[in-house]
């Protein structure tokens, strides 16, 4: 049986179990943080097919506690492309397993730079957006980008 998957997304599952929550029993910031920045890291290098490097992480909103005994969804897209870099968007969910309900919890977006194998920024392949959906993220990513820039300047 032949698997085609889009390079372009990528979907990751965990269970919050004890080692990544805190005395209250919910995840740690920090523990969120790291898992989504491998999420990045697979969904960017997938896309790339280079290694990469975590450049920045936009704003991230904890919305919602993320309980022990959940199952956290991440939901990864490349929405944006640079000459080198790559934006990745990742939402995610808390499935409460027993209640059976999905609660949103963070959306975030990481800029991600593709490495050659002398660990210098290559070109990245262009993203082409096809769905409406994927040219919504597009031109949010391309403004995210924009800003990005003008607040360098000013420093």
């Amino acid at each position: 049986m032949d698997y085609v998957f889009d390079n372009k997304s990528l979907t990751m599952s965990i269970l919050a179990t004890p080692a990544v929550v805190n005395f209250s029993g919910v995840m740690h910031g920090g523990d969120l943080l790291k898992l989504l920045d491998q999420v990045a890291y697979a969904c960017a290098t997938r896309y790339c097919g280079n290694p990469v490097v975590t450049l920045s992480v936009d704003r991230v909103l904890f919305r919602s506690p993320i309980k022990i005994g959940n199952l956290v969804h991440f939901l990864a897209s490349v929405n944006y492309t640079g000459n080198t870099s790559v934006e990745v968007g990742i939402k995610v969910v808390a499935e409460d397993i027993a209640r059976r309900c999905v609660t949103h919890c963070t959306t975030s977006y990481l800029t991600m730079v593709s490495l050659d194998s002398n660990g210098k920024p290559t070109q990245v392949p262009p993203l082409v957006p096809i769905t409406d959906d994927e040219k919504r993220r597009f031109e949010a990513g391309k403004l995210r980008r924009e800003a990005s820039k003008k607040n360098a300047r000013k420093r």
